[in-house]
């Protein structure tokens, strides 16, 4: 049996309908999809397994992660986060990988947390943590804009709370 897994695919369906051929082993880096795989499903006849959450463009760069993660594992990522340049925190293929519009690195989380993807979250998140380390309020706002409905004397009350964390 363990000579045929590596030959089964299954057919993952993207929100749009569109259907990606995966090697069954790449597939089950996802839990979800692992939990969803019929064992006793013929091995000649590729399982459809619908992802409705997940659009075409991101379905393909996670099924590239796992890919690429089956031939060269990603290293553990050390937290806190050592530089906020990622390709001193991982692999250059990886730090290339999240490398994206934050639009898609935004998908790309919510699509590795719904197919429960956990080396792939952790790249993901580690990436946002990148953007926001060694930056003020003000300048995360900027980076992910976040309009500041504070008023300047609730600005001024949260800080005044919270200054033991800018004294740490």
């Amino acid at each position: 049996m363990a000579e045929n897994e590596d030959t089964r695919t299954v057919h993952l369906v993207s929100q749009e309908g569109e259907s990606y051929d995966v090697p069954l082993s790449v597939a089950q880096s996802s839990q979800l999809v692992k939990t969803m795989i019929d064992e006793d499903q013929d091995a000649d006849e590729a399982q459809e397994i619908p992802l409705p959450n997940v659009k075409s463009a991101i379905l393909a760069k996670v099924i590239e992660f796992a890919q690429h993660n089956k031939v060269e594992p990603m290293n553990e990522i050390e937290k806190p986060l050592k530089s906020a340049n990622m390709s001193e925190v991982v692999q250059e293929w990886y730090a290339n990988f999240v490398n994206v519009e934050q639009e898609t690195l935004f998908e790309l989380i919510l699509a590795a947390n719904y197919m429960d993807i956990k080396p792939l979250l952790d790249l993901t998140c580690a990436t946002v943590a990148s953007m926001i380390k060694g930056k003020t309020p003000e300048e995360i706002r900027k980076t992910f804009n976040i309009v500041n409905d504070f008023t300047p004397e609730e600005e001024a009350q949260v800080r005044e709370e919270n200054k033991w964390c800018e004294e740490a």
